[in-house]
């Protein structure tokens, strides 16, 4: 081994290490081990640029827009949507078509973009049959995994594979090149979770019966607070003449002086009756925040314990009655109150909610903070969000909305408001839907390059508002992007001082007296192990050229081996950190280690067997 070779080994080791440990965010670990590889020589400033500006980054990029594009159309929502109708209460039935449909759509979306749709959605069904979400959670993210192999643009793994052929002079793999398999993959997968899987999943996860005449798993605010264990009861107030008439929320400060929120301020029905107030906020609440006004006949629902509510209404010489839990009209209805869940990767972990500016940003409120079983009410400004918080907030339903455009920071689990709040760009969703199959055509029938297809698809998107410029900008990954765009380079370092031959050599002296078949198995396992401790991109982009060359040395056919790798990339069930999407179900599903180790062992070892078994009849060694 050359002394350039081990400062590369040294490199690459410290990186995974930093992957694993996960105290670095990966992106910078990925632009940490660029620098180290330049400034110990190992590679050019150009050699190190160039994963910034190869295809696959750009691609992928690409394909987060035009997956951002059929979220704010509701092409998405609208299959979850269907899901409700067509499954019934049977749980058989609900994980079968549960499963198909987050396999579908993983297919052409981002597996991470796939469970943010799903999650919110598998929560509302599994609470309406009167199931444990538990039940459903796991094999979603399961789900969204082996839907990643049922085309090209399914995966990132999928695209650097078939990158990897186009850089040897070779033909890449077409779009449903992948397809066959992963649709036995995904089928084998189904049956595994709705026989023996199913038995292992546990039912940790509560479940809330319906509220609503339409059966739709919506809890009202009352409900919700119930849920959260708060202490302290919701109650109603009408402004009369008082010191209150004139004050705003700013000037009465209740939270620091009373414990006590105001969630909604609108018009006394009474008020309207009798003529003194027009009917303009009735049923319909000011919007909340610090500059509002108390008027008189206003009226304001409250937020608080009993004790500091009776002391706020003696302070002011006011009557205050407890809302019943389920009376009808209980919010304005222009509001609504949600749980929302940050992202295992969210920028909103290690922010307090104050710092974040969360009123000013998103116009809503924070009435709690659910943390380990304990729910949090006082202090909130001030808390530091960690994983796994739920957050329950309130104020305008079109508010809930930007959450919603934050899928990469948060998820949206639940809201309690009258009907279905619309897509963005629901009226768009003809031309998205066109849009995204024009591109599937110009793949599949080779008009474009893949990387051409998407980008034009991209600025479709765009240019016919199925959404803006900025929410194209954050539909993007850009922590996924950057690190592929800096990990690129590890291959090229190891490439050019010998290291790819040393592990190739190692390998096919391991495996290689044994046959193809027993490589396939190597690269599988490799692959698999590896992709349970750090991202499986990173996993293929180092492993994608070993492959090849390990095919050169065995003088056998590349893809069989290529497809082996993207494959077992896809198989990052074992753990609760080997993917965003299992980190993602581990909190609503209150899953264990245990849990994800039984499930994904099992699943690895027969995908392992239906890789080795088809992939060499689908693509001759």
């Amino acid at each position: 081994m050359t002394a350039d070779a081990l400062v590369v080994f040294v490199i690459l080791g410290v990186t995974v290490a930093l992957f694993v440990s996960d105290r670095l965010r990966l992106d910078l670990v990925a632009l940490m081990s660029l620098l180290a590889l330049v400034l110990t020589g190992s590679i050019s400033p150009t050699q190190a640029l160039a994963g910034f500006s190869d295809g696959v980054v750009i691609m992928i990029a690409g394909l987060f827009v035009v997956s951002g594009a059929l979220f704010r159309t509701g092409i998405a929502a609208g299959l979850g949507r269907w899901l409700g109708r067509a499954a019934g209460s049977s749980e058989r039935r609900l994980l079968v078509l549960v499963m198909l449909v987050t396999g579908a759509l993983s297919g052409f979306m981002s597996s991470t973009g796939t469970v943010a749709v799903m999650l919110p959605v598998v929560v509302s069904l599994a609470r309406r049959a009167g199931l444990s979400p538990s039940k459903f959670l796991l094999p979603v993210a399961i789900a969204s995994l082996l839907g990643g192999m049922l085309t090209l643009i399914g995966t990132p793994p999928n695209v650097v594979v078939s990158q990897q052929l186009q850089t040897q002079g070779l033909p890449g793999f077409n779009f449903f090149a992948f397809t066959p398999l992963g649709v036995v993959m995904l089928a084998l997968g189904v049956v595994f979770m709705v026989t023996i899987g199913r038995r292992w999943l546990p039912a940790r996860a509560p479940i809330v019966e319906p509220d609503g005449a339409d059966g739709a798993a919506r809890a009202s605010l009352a409900d919700l607070a119930e849920r959260y264990g708060l202490p302290s009861r919701i109650f109603r107030t009408v402004v009369p003449p008082s010191g209150l008439v004139g004050a705003t929320l700013a000037e009465l400060a209740l939270p620091e002086r009373f414990q006590v929120q105001v969630l909604a301020v609108d018009t006394a029905p009474e008020a309207v009756r009798d003529g003194r107030r027009s009917r303009r906020h009735l049923a319909r609440s000011k919007t909340i925040g610090p500059g509002t006004r108390l008027d008189e006949g206003d009226r304001v629902l409250l937020q608080g314990p009993r004790a500091d509510v009776a002391a706020f209404a003696e302070a002011y010489g006011i009557d205050v009655v407890r809302v019943v839990a389920g009376e009808t009209g209980l919010l304005p209805a222009n509001l609504a109150t949600g749980e929302v869940l940050p992202t295992p990767r969210s920028r909103w972990l290690g922010e307090t909610i104050a710092g974040l500016r969360f009123r000013d940003r998103f116009g809503l409120q924070v009435v709690g903070v659910l943390r380990g079983g304990a729910t949090i009410t006082d202090g909130l400004g001030a808390l530091t969000l960690r994983f796994g918080d739920t957050l329950l907030v309130q104020g305008p339903r079109k508010a809930l909305a930007l959450l919603v455009r934050e899928r990469f920071d948060a998820v949206v689990l639940s809201e309690a408001a009258e009907g279905d709040a619309p897509a963005p760009a629901a009226e768009r969703a003809p031309v998205a839907l066109i849009i995204m199959l024009g591109m599937l055509l110009a793949m599949t029938l080779g008009w474009a390059t893949p990387v051409i297809a998407v980008l034009i698809a991209a600025v479709a998107m765009v240019l016919t508002r199925c959404l803006s410029m900025d929410d194209a900008y954050r539909s993007v990954n850009w922590e996924a992007v950057v690190l592929i765009a800096g990990i690129l380079p590890m291959a090229t370092a190891l490439e050019v001082t010998g290291g790819m031959q040393l592990v190739v050599d190692a390998l096919v002296s391991a495996v290689g007296p044994y046959g193809p078949h027993a490589m396939m198995i190597g690269l599988f396992v490799l692959t698999s192990i590896a992709s349970q401790l750090i991202s499986n991109t990173a996993t293929t982009v180092l492993l994608a050229p070993i492959a090849f060359q390990a095919a050169l040395t065995l003088d056998v056919s590349p893809y069989p081996l290529l497809m082996t790798v993207a494959l077992a990339a896809s198989t990052a069930f074992a753990t609760p950190v080997a993917s965003p999407v299992n980190t993602l179900v581990l909190g609503p599903g209150q899953y264990r280690f245990g849990d994800f180790l039984r499930v994904g062992l099992a699943l690895q070892g027969l995908v392992l067997i239906a890789t080795v078994v088809l992939v060499p009849l689908l693509f001759p060694l």
